[in-house]
Formats: structure tokens, sequence, C-alpha cells
């Protein structure tokens, strides 16, 4: 009995910050040197994903906040949780989340985007030797781009073709 009363007291649905919070409790790490525990590396992988998300400026309380304030929209539980997964913050990005979103908020659909931009923080960017990386080679990319601007794409191959 008591571990049917377990399973019904554990019931419900997580948030990204929730499930982000338990891996931290469990001493999971984006650094998989830091980590002392018995984390498995999956368990890694999923913390080094959450903590890129929106779950990682998030607290408990402006989590509470956003359930109780967008009550008034009548939005499902599961809607609900995928605008606090993903902190949208422009209508293009709501809509997706919530079916018939035109039928069902009309022009509140505005106002739940800025109670959505009020109560939960701008997302931090996540800082990773891998982003770093990225960032490097987007520059490089860039920095190519612009010293290649005016010229066709081609131009090399049409001075081979022609011989000069």
């Amino acid at each position: 009995m008591e571990s049917s009363l377990r399973v019904q007291a554990n019931s419900g649905v997580l948030t990204n910050f929730d499930v982000l919070k338990f891996l931290e409790s469990r001493g999971a790490s984006e650094d998989s040197a830091r980590v002392f525990s018995d984390v498995t590396p999956s368990e890694n992988k999923v913390y080094g994903y959450l903590f890129g998300t929106p779950a990682r400026g998030q607290t408990t309380e402006n989590i509470n906040e956003f359930k109780e304030k967008c009550k008034k929209y009548d939005l499902a539980e599961a809607e609900v949780l995928n605008i606090i997964n993903t902190r949208p913050s422009s209508i293009v990005g709501i809509y997706p989340l919530i079916e018939n979103c035109d039928l069902r908020l009309g022009d509140t659909v505005e106002e739940l985007v800025e109670l959505v931009v009020e109560v939960f923080p701008s997302p931090l960017p996540a800082k990773t030797v891998e982003n770093d990386a990225k960032t490097t080679n987007v520059e490089k990319i860039e920095d190519q781009n612009d010293n290649d601007e005016g010229k066709p794409e081609n131009e090399e191959e049409m001075e081979t073709i022609d011989g000069s």
C-alpha cells in the first residue's frame, strides 16, 4: 500500500526546470570532470541539454506565478507545460503551442505573450566549450563571406574554364 501512495504522490507532469533541478541534486554537471556522483553519462547529456534551455533561468516561484496568472486563458495542462518549457517571447512562438489559438484566445494571445515575457527571465546563453567552438566557426564563415562579397560564387571556375 505504501508504494501505491508513493506513486500517486510522484505522479504528474514535470517541467524542464524540475528535471534540471533533479539532475543537479544527483550531481549532474556540464563538465564531466566535475561529476563526483553516480550520475550516468546520459543524465549528464540531458542535464547539458536542459542547461541550454529556458529552464536554466527559471525558479519554482516564477513557474507557480505563471501557472496562477495564466488560469484565465483556460489552457490545457500540456499547453501550459509547453509554454513554461519553451518560453515563447512572440505570438509566432506561442501559436504552435496552443490548439486553435485564434479561436480560443483571440486578441488575448498578445497578453499571454506579455505575461510569459514578464514572469520568466530572459534566457541566459549557455557558456560551453562547444558553443565557443560554434561561435568561432560561425565568425570564420562570416569573415570569409565578408571577404568574398562582390565576387561571383563560381568566379574561380570561370577563370579555369577560360584558361585565364
